[in-house]
């Protein structure tokens, strides 16, 4: 199982969490009906109901084991002081405005692009979101800190720049409309 952008990653985790918060529920929901009773529960019926708390901290962690390599930027996370990025784009936060070094941030598909990001007096996000509002990835920029996203685009796409931190009230304003576009895929994946 791979996936290819954060919907798609997102679409699965929201199925298997909704199975998995339905049964913790059920779960709350048989210790509230047991309390409720007027005689104790029975030695067999406790049983069975460890067993199946045990069984979801087993298929919680489980489910977090067997799919973190699903996940499209863990592997380059892990690996990321073997990689050697595509593109560099340094980009300077300071006084509520990103400075980018050129007006649109052009990227081939399959590209490894590291963001750069320095903040020059306080503390700001950097998110790219889709036109749908979606966001593909953020970090927080910390002033004085090395501040970096190393990111491979899948998809065509032009995105959208916002400071993902509160910043103050002169933070609402920090847009970028089409910061950013990927350029070469075909068929919306790779080549």
């Amino acid at each position: 199982m791979s996936f290819s952008s954060s919907l798609e990653l997102l679409s699965f985790h929201w199925m298997a969490y909704s199975i998995y918060s339905a049964l913790i529920i059920s779960v709350i929901t048989w210790f509230g009906y047991n309390l409720t009773k007027k005689e104790k529960a029975k030695s067999i019926i406790r049983i069975p109901f460890y067993g199946f708390v045990g069984f979801l901290v087993v298929a919680g962690v489980g489910h977090h084991i067997f799919t973190y390599n699903t996940v499209p930027w863990v592997a380059q996370d892990i690996n990321r002081h073997q990689i050697t990025p595509d593109k560099t784009f340094n980009i300077i936060v300071k006084k509520h405005q990103f400075i980018l070094p050129t007006e649109k941030m052009i990227i081939k598909c399959g590209e490894e692009v590291l963001f750069n990001v320095t903040s020059e007096d306080l503390v700001y996000g950097f998110g790219l979101f889709r036109k749908d509002k979606t966001m593909v990835m953020q970090m927080q920029v910390n002033p004085g800190s090395k501040n970096d996203i190393l990111w491979t685009f899948n998809h065509n796409g032009i995105y959208d720049l916002m400071s993902t931190e509160y910043s103050g009230p002169k933070g609402n304003d920090m847009f970028i409309k089409n910061a950013v576009e990927v350029i070469d895929c075909i068929d919306g994946g790779l080549k």
